[in-house]
């Protein structure tokens, strides 16, 4: 194993989700469209004399180092299914992204995971392997390993190709307060959409952004009102966005807390997130692009 190899576990961001009733199994079917910022949290593999693991960086409070932090299931996975020896490593997680946050860090770790061992410790085992052990661990499994865009239905794990989208430029904003997805979910079922986890119709390909911020205003993430009623604060986030001039729309990703704004620009966006730092400077802000 060559030393210090990592692999980048983007921020996944839900342009759009839309949630039905849960089923017999309690599990409700969604519709979202996903893209991927080129920000997001790294995972490194280092030799070592026995295994080990660490969280680092600046959203590393809180994060747990045992069995329950998705990084170590997928490393355990992936031994298990080697099915042989291998050598002892090291794993850190430098954790940039907030917490449940809605932005599904902890799959997007786990696929990174995968795909680095899988590299590092020399193993034969093909893309849809690894594919199979990335949905073990939940629906964004399948969609974090590869972070490419994807419409996803069923659970979330039914995957197909989206249409042709341009380059997007966003903030990302989390208030510091967490939104646990399973409370999003109960609060959720007191009032279920009545449109369910319908699919909307879709282009081939989106020309510009002022085209996706278009489409966009005519679908929904179904989990952002119940996500506001019992975390406020994320809807100041939201308001606070959608008064700003850049902005082409606003909208929470999954469960929250983390809410997104469409520009139509780099510059529209670095300098949306300037202010609102400026404005608060408690809050976690990012520009990004989205892809």
């Amino acid at each position: 194993m060559n030393d210090g190899r990592a692999a980048f576990a983007p921020a996944k961001v839900n342009l759009f989700l839309h949630v039905g009733g849960p089923d017999a199994e309690g599990y409700h079917p969604v519709c979202s469209l996903m893209v991927f910022a080129d920000v997001g949290d790294r995972v490194t593999v280092q030799p070592s004399d026995a295994l080990a693991f660490e969280v680092t960086g600046p959203c590393a409070a809180g994060v747990p180092v045992d069995e329950t932090n998705l990084v170590v299931r997928a490393a355990n996975l992936l031994i298990a299914r080697a099915g042989r020896p291998t050598a002892p490593f090291r794993l850190i997680l430098e954790k940039n992204l907030p917490t449940a946050a809605g932005l599904g860090g902890g799959s997007s770790d786990a696929g990174a995971t995968f795909r680095l061992l899988r590299d590092a410790l020399g193993l034969s085992m093909a893309d849809e392997t690894l594919e199979a052990l990335a949905s073990e661990l939940g629906a964004d499994g399948a969609v974090c390993l590869w972070a490419r865009p994807a419409i996803g239905e069923g659970r979330g794990e039914v995957l197909s190709v989206p249409p042709a989208l341009p380059p997007l430029h966003a903030v990302l904003v989390n208030p510091g307060a967490p939104s646990p997805t399973g409370a999003v979910y109960r609060a959720y079922d007191a009032a279920i959409s009545p449109w369910g986890a319908d699919r909307p119709p879709m282009p081939d390909a989106f020309e510009s952004p002022e085209d996706v911020a278009g489409f966009l205003s005519l679908t929904r993430n179904d989990l952002e009102a119940p996500a506001v009623a019992l975390t406020p604060i994320i809807g100041e986030v939201l308001a606070l966005l959608r008064d700003e001039p850049e902005i082409l729309m606003a909208r929470m990703s999954g469960s929250g807390a983390t809410c997104f704004a469409l520009c139509s620009g780099d510059i529209e966006a670095e300098g949306l997130a300037d202010r609102i730092l400026s404005m608060r400077p408690d809050w976690w802000v990012r520009a990004c692009r989205l892809a």
